[in-house]
């Protein structure tokens, strides 16, 4: 099932298929980026914590790319780039390792940069933005721009995020119904499935978002038919 036959309904997660970037002006270069950074505290904030100082400048730059990208119509571009850069970093840890590096100059990241942006099809905005954290030395900081910018994104498109665990890799179809259903029970405008494999389920699958969860696998139906077995157990020794 295409993205288009899907419409609002169903996001799947991008891949880093090379796919067409929608042509628009440049950014994150230059006076305009610098400002918008600043208006979000990068710069100007000074954090203690490494952690606490990753959060604050993750967020601070995920907001000046939703808003640079929103003006230049490419929101739905970023985030798919997004989504593959977090794949990227989930598959392979020793692009990680070398862009977080100290050591390695700023040419030598720029060049993987490049590389990446070729080989995943990114957009010029996120590879602007990737040579931007370079030349800030907030690369690092990467992990946590893209969580940001997928929480900012979600709130600005009224998309709810589920973890889709199956034994085994649904089709397109099936996660379609499911991402209709949970549109039904959670009232969202967009439902984005995360799809893991678990072969612990046995079959079938589960779904969790925010704080729900839904369970038609066959692990959930074997563990409670054996709750309701020790029920009935205890129920039993206590008439006994």
């Amino acid at each position: 099932m295409s993205s288009a036959l899907a419409g609002r309904t169903f996001v799947p997660c991008r891949s880093t298929a090379t796919r067409r970037v929608r042509p628009g002006k440049a950014f994150f270069s230059g006076a305009p980026v610098a400002a918008k950074l600043r208006s979000h505290g990068v710069g100007t904030r000074k954090v203690t914590s490494m952690n606490l100082e990753f959060d604050a400048v993750g967020g601070a730059y995920a907001n000046a790319l939703v808003e640079i990208a929103q003006e230049n119509n490419s929101l739905d571009d970023v985030h798919a780039d997004m989504d593959a850069l977090q794949s990227l970093f989930n598959d392979n840890e020793q692009i990680k390792t070398f862009l977080f590096n100290p050591v390695m100059t700023a040419e030598k990241k720029k060049d993987v940069v490049k590389k990446i942006g070729k080989e995943a099809g990114l957009s010029k905005y996120t590879t602007n933005f990737l040579n931007l954290l370079v030349d800030k030395d907030r690369i690092e900081a990467i992990e946590e721009i893209i969580d940001a910018f997928e929480k900012t994104y979600c709130k600005l498109t009224d998309t709810q995020v589920a973890v889709l665990r199956s034994a085994v890799k649904l089709e397109q179809e099936q996660q379609f119904l499911i991402a209709k259903k949970l549109q039904e029970l959670t009232g969202s405008k967009n439902i984005k499935l995360k799809p893991i494999i678990d072969d612990t389920l046995i079959a079938g699958f589960t779904v969790e978002y925010g704080s729900a969860q839904i369970d038609m696998s066959v692990k959930g139906q074997l563990e409670a038919i054996s709750i309701e077995l020790q029920g009935s157990n205890v129920g039993a020794v206590s008439k006994a």
